[in-house]
């Protein structure tokens, strides 16, 4: 500091914090309570949770691949079997979001080469596109016009009407 500044605006810093005078020769209260507190809950808890994780880590499942098994499909359940038709809808559903992620794949994979080929991507990318066009035909006569309320039997009411359509149609 310059040695014209003013004294009163800026006083200089104390040299030594100032020892704390003592009122009473008791021991703090919440201090006490701290301590108490800590080792009878958070000591403990903490321990356990500790010895908790070093046996999880021991054990530890990797949860991506993760098999499930197959559920038997409609046309496999017995009638008026319910648990059995919860378990083949919610078997289509997960079948459903895996042919989705399928197709969001394919089409990332497309997008990319023709970002990184550019103008001529019809001719390098031929492979990619026609794997993208063959998945969405696929994807679309499977789960297309569906609706909203898609569930596991109208896709099945659906195969089978194609089906049918193909069985009746003239054989050339």
């Amino acid at each position: 500091m310059p040695a014209d500044y003013d004294k009163g605006a800026y006083p200089e810093p104390p040299r030594q914090t100032p020892a704390v005078d003592k009122q009473t020769a008791l021991p703090n209260p919440a201090l006490i309570l701290s301590k108490l507190f800590y080792y009878s809950v958070d000591l403990p808890v903490t321990t356990f949770r500790d010895a908790v994780d070093s046996i999880r880590a021991n054990n530890k499942s990797v949860y991506y691949h993760q098999k499930f098994r197959r559920v038997p499909d409609l046309t496999d359940c017995e009638q008026g079997d319910y648990i059995c038709y919860y378990e083949a809808e919610m078997q289509w559903r997960r079948d459903y979001k895996v042919d989705q992620e399928i197709v969001k794949v394919i089409q990332e994979r497309m997008r990319a080469c023709q970002q990184r080929e550019g103008a001529s991507y019809h001719q390098n990318c031929g492979k990619e596109i026609q794997q993208f066009n063959e998945v969405t035909k696929n994807f679309q006569s499977r789960y297309g016009d569906l609706g909203g309320y898609a569930s596991g039997r109208k896709c099945l009411m659906k195969q089978k009407e194609r089906m049918m359509a193909a069985a009746q149609a003239p054989s050339a």
